[in-house]
């Protein structure tokens, strides 16, 4: 029961019994002061939900009539603490209370959950409507089956037979009596022999036996033979009593001619048994294949991943030693050359990841032949002394919009095949140029102008049918544990990501030439001296620096340091959240995306819960932060000073999502 105030439309809850709560599953101080509509509002999920409204009314006649109100039975569904409706069904009363002047001073709303009767009387509904809509099935059921049902009472006389009966034993059906129509019947069993008349299955099942299927040659009148199998139960009454059987006739003759093909085939089943088990050894050679390049892949990526994390040091220290400025002119070049090296070493690092799927594609502007040109020398070392590479760079080329660390995946790969398909060695030749594509060009691309990548080789070449074949994943001309049959493939699918496409062109005894078209750039490539940009100091702020590497941690320190920030230092989430308990107000979170215990984007929730206005960086290892939310700003070890103050820019402005954007 739910006391009312009469302030229509509000109609604002005075009162709740506890009754009324525990049906709505509520409590007193969620309803008391709300007005009932708003309290108990209908189900969003049901477009016919009419409660409201009609509540509505009842309470409106009540005051105007000064009398109490009975609804209908009305479905007004009520939702539980966490929002989740339940369907209900109630009688609702709402009767005024007038005060001595005959004013209505409140309404009594007064209801009853008939939810479990009202389901009884739907169930029985539903349940009358499912027994007609299955008496109307099994009738269409029987009448519309492929295989032959016949029904006969207690004295064998058939009192219903479907249509593919008739077609089946068209001399047995309907009005034929059973008793005049098995002596009609004949039929032998598999040995020739022939099924006396008691033996049938209608006959069986008359005597009380369930007959599961027996199969027997049955001849019609006019000669035809027919393979059936026969099934039949008996029928009871109310007292058990054999009231009649149910057979059921099922044409087997296709089934048994297709038995005495099978026979045949069994002939041959050994050679076609030896040649599924080739496929299946096939099948598992490239499982095995694929697995060992997954397992490769993973091995690589926690090697970069580690790599990453030493070379942040190397190449944040040498970093702040070369803005320093300090030492003479060779101690100078040397902390430049080794800065060199470590940008060599990082480059090295992107390839792993590239190799191991952990470097996103990232399409940019890129000098394809500034990339060959400076990929010359591990090509010509990863070839070997047999192979003469000869890379050919056409003049004033233009951009192309590519990854070029998949890029050069891409151009190992393909090297790498054009030397195994020249065993006694040959030549290599690598070319960059820009061609018009036009319309059906061999590409299949759209016309336009596109960079040509091409790897040619003088080495054994392709037949029509192997090369209709060769970026299909798996397939390779190489033997046993030489290739995974997945490099071409791989290729092609690069291509085509980056809105390009793969050509080969092979013919057996002249070599190949595989072309990757690369779609041309308008955009400008990055500078190549932004990395040395200088980066001036900061306005001065508190950073938490979090990192589990002692290392990446100090050298981290040093460059904040060195931008004009004071820093404090932590090993793990659990240490920085003790900080910020204790007292600790920073400006900026800087920490570590993969540490023991809790994560770096855990760690940046956490912080946020404590000081909303935080910002936060999260630097990672792995080049792919697909679990960091976006609203975090990721930078990807290693990273010099000016690439860290960028971020922290960014993070002080609008050119970066930040944690501190979330307010």
């Amino acid at each position: 029961m739910l006391v009312l105030a009469p302030d229509a439309p509000r109609f604002t809850i005075l009162a709740a019994n506890d009754a009324y709560l525990s049906a709505t599953m509520r409590v007193r101080d969620d309803l008391l002061g709300r007005g009932v509509f708003e309290a108990m509002p209908d189900n969003p999920g049901d477009p016919g939900a009419d409660g409201t409204t009609n509540l509505r009314a009842s309470l409106e006649r009540a005051i105007a009539s000064r009398k109490p109100d009975s609804m209908p039975l009305q479905k007004y569904d009520v939702a539980d603490r966490s929002g989740r409706f339940e369907a209900r069904w109630w009688d609702p009363v709402n009767s005024p209370v007038l005060d001595g002047s005959g004013a209505v001073r409140a309404i009594i709303h007064r209801v009853e959950d008939v939810t479990a009767s009202v389901g009884v009387d739907l169930a029985l509904r539903e349940s009358e409507a499912r027994l007609g809509l299955e008496r109307s099935t099994l009738a269409a059921l029987v009448e519309h089956l492929p295989v032959g049902v016949i029904v006969v009472d207690r004295d064998g006389t058939p009192v219903l037979c479907n249509p593919a009966y008739a077609r089946i034993v068209p001399e047995c059906a309907i009005p034929s009596r059973l008793p005049d129509a098995r002596a009609r019947w004949f039929g032998q069993d598999e040995n020739g022999h022939a099924i006396e008349p008691d033996r049938y299955a209608g006959a069986r099942a008359l005597r009380g036996e369930n007959v599961p299927g027996s199969e027997f040659l049955h001849r019609a009148p006019d000669g035809r033979e027919t393979w059936v199998r026969v099934s039949g139960v008996p029928l009871h009454d109310a007292e058990g009593q054999i009231a009649g059987a149910l057979c059921v006739v099922v044409d087997i003759d296709r089934q048994k001619q297709t038995e005495a093909r099978l026979r045949e085939l069994n002939e041959t089943l050994e050679a076609r048994v030896a040649a599924r088990t080739a496929e299946l050894e096939q099948a598992h050679e490239q499982l095995r294949q694929s697995q060992k390049l997954e397992a490769m892949g993973q091995l690589t990526g926690g090697v970069s991943h580690d790599f990453n994390n030493l070379l942040t040091p190397i190449i944040g220290s040498l970093d702040l030693l070369q803005r320093q400025a300090g030492g003479g002119e060779r101690e100078r070049r040397l902390v430049e050359r080794a800065l060199q090296a470590a940008d060599r070493a990082q480059v090295l690092v992107q390839r792993l990841l590239a190799f191991a799927r952990r470097q996103p594609l990232q399409p940019v502007p890129v000098d394809v032949g500034a990339l060959v040109t400076n990929m010359a020398e591990l090509v010509a070392s990863t070839t070997g002394p047999q192979i003469d590479v000869v890379v050919d760079v056409k003049a004033a080329l233009p951009l192309a919009t590519a990854d070029p660390n998949q890029i050069e995946m891409a151009l190992l790969n393909l090297c790498v095949n054009a030397r195994d398909a020249m065993p006694d060695g040959g030549t290599i030749r690598v070319s960059v140029s820009t061609e018009p594509v036009a319309h059906h060009h061999r590409s299949g691309l759209k016309p336009g102008r596109y960079v040509r990548l091409s790897v040619a080789d003088t080495g054994m070449g392709m037949d029509r049918a192997t090369l209709a074949k060769a970026v299909e994943p798996f397939f390779s001309t190489k033997g046993v544990g030489r290739g995974t049959g997945l490099g071409l493939s791989m290729v092609h699918g690069l291509a085509a990501q980056l809105g390009g496409a793969l050509t080969i062109q092979s013919q057996p005894g002249l070599g190949t030439n595989v072309e990757i078209w690369l779609p041309t750039s308008d955009e400008a490539a990055e500078p190549s001296g932004a990395k040395a940009e200088g980066a001036a100091p900061r306005a001065a702020g508190i950073v938490l620096l979090v990192d589990d590497e002692d290392l990446v941690r100090a050298s981290t320190a040093d460059m904040l340091t060195d931008l004009g920030y004071t820093v404090l230092e932590a090993n793990s989430a659990k240490a920085a959240l003790k900080l910020l308990d204790d007292g600790l107000r920073p400006d900026l979170l800087v920490t570590d995306h993969l540490m023991p215990g809790e994560t770096g984007p855990a760690l940046a929730r956490d912080a946020q819960r404590r000081l909303p206005d935080i910002r936060i960086l999260i630097i990672s290892g792995f080049a792919e932060l697909d679990a960091v939310e976006a609203d975090l700003a990721r930078l990807t070890k290693p990273f010099r000073q000016a690439d860290l103050a960028r971020k922290l820019d960014a993070l002080a402005g609008d050119g970066e999502p930040a944690g501190a954007k979330r307010g």
